[in-house]
């Protein structure tokens, strides 16, 4: 099989999945317990009078057949019309596309700090196996991969919040900026980056530990194979060795979890956020649960299960393309 007859069949596979994913979606949300409706309604004020009741179950699409309100949730998910948010009455994609650049920011950054700065060290450790610094650094990453993520947080606002007065404790900017705006560009990305400072350290302290150890046990499987021990033969550097031939062949499994990252950033760090009260897509889930806003959770879902799928299939990509023994067959 070629690797455009590769490309068309994972294709094909994608849709499927994603077909298969709204399926169960739609499934999980009518099995839930209770009445998203009466739940909404009992949040409103003034009586609910029978003639309104029919009116809300008509504007949700609940007098509809079971089979009918299905397809109009196929439809609606694949144009991505995710309908109105029963909280706040605004579109739902308004309330994604107002929190996920907060969350983007947020995750994006502390996973790409995370992935580098976790992988190369984890590299010079599993390097220098049996060692002081390799025994350390191991204990400190099963340390801060194993404690509560909120109590790293709590140690953070503590010290750099409180006591040092360094960093804000919350919120994703100033709350002079309601009122009066950045006037300039600079202004406006150093006030985003001073509030997400906590944040983005505590998750990266949460994470890096994960991929100190990944990178560690993966490149331990590969540094004593008989290329690494030809290529020292032939006369190649350490850093050359290590990091062209042993990283290279050992990058399939950090690859696969580099793919998974990028793809849940969409779904926020909900602990994260709301402890920092932090308006990103984490916070937005947190508030839809209680009581249940199914509009915002079904196109929240839906989104995070698309990206994990795509995320996947440009993995199975660059599986052929860094590591030649990879064949589409």
């Amino acid at each position: 099989m070629g690797l455009r007859a590769y490309i068309a069949k994972r294709i094909v596979y994608m849709l499927i999945l994603i077909w298969a994913v709204v399926t169960i979606e739609f499934i999980i949300f009518n099995l839930m317990p209770g009445n998203p409706l009466e739940q909404y309604v009992a949040g409103m004020r003034g009586i609910i009078t029978e003639e309104r009741m029919k009116e809300l179950r008509r504007a949700f699409g609940l007098d509809q057949p079971l089979h009918v309100q299905y397809i109009n949730t196929l439809v609606r998910l694949f144009t991505f019309n995710f309908g109105i948010s029963a909280h706040s009455t605004v579109p739902v994609s308004q309330e994604i596309m107002r929190r996920l650049p907060n969350t983007l920011l947020l995750l994006g950054v502390s996973t790409v700090l995370s992935i580098i700065i976790g992988t190369l060290i984890g590299v010079i450790t599993a390097y220098k196996r049996g060692g002081i610094l390799d025994t350390g650094i191991v204990t400190a990453s099963l340390f801060t991969y194993s404690v509560p993520i909120f109590f790293i947080g709590y140690i953070l606002i503590t010290i750099f919040s409180i006591q040092l007065k360094w960093f804000p404790s919350g919120l994703a900017q100033p709350k002079e900026w309601i009122y009066n705006p950045p006037s300039n560009i600079l202004e406006y990305i150093s006030g985003r980056l001073y509030h997400a400072a906590l944040p983005i350290l505590q998750l990266f302290l949460f994470s890096v530990g994960g991929w100190i150890l990944l990178a560690r046990a993966c490149v331990l499987e590969t540094i004593t194979e008989d290329y690494v021990v030809t290529a020292r033969a032939k006369g190649l550097s350490e850093r050359t060795v290590l990091y062209k031939h042993v990283l290279k062949n050992a990058s399939l499994p950090i690859i696969t979890n580099v793919a998974l990252s990028f793809a849940f950033i969409v779904s926020g760090a909900i602990i994260t956020e709301t402890l920092y009260s932090y308006e990103g897509m984490g916070l937005l889930i947190y508030r839809s649960l209680q009581p249940p806003d199914i509009p915002i959770l079904q196109g929240i879902f839906f989104i995070i299960a698309l990206c994990v799928i795509l995320a996947n299939f440009i993995a199975d990509l660059l599986y052929g393309i860094i590591d030649p023994r990879v064949r589409y067959g």
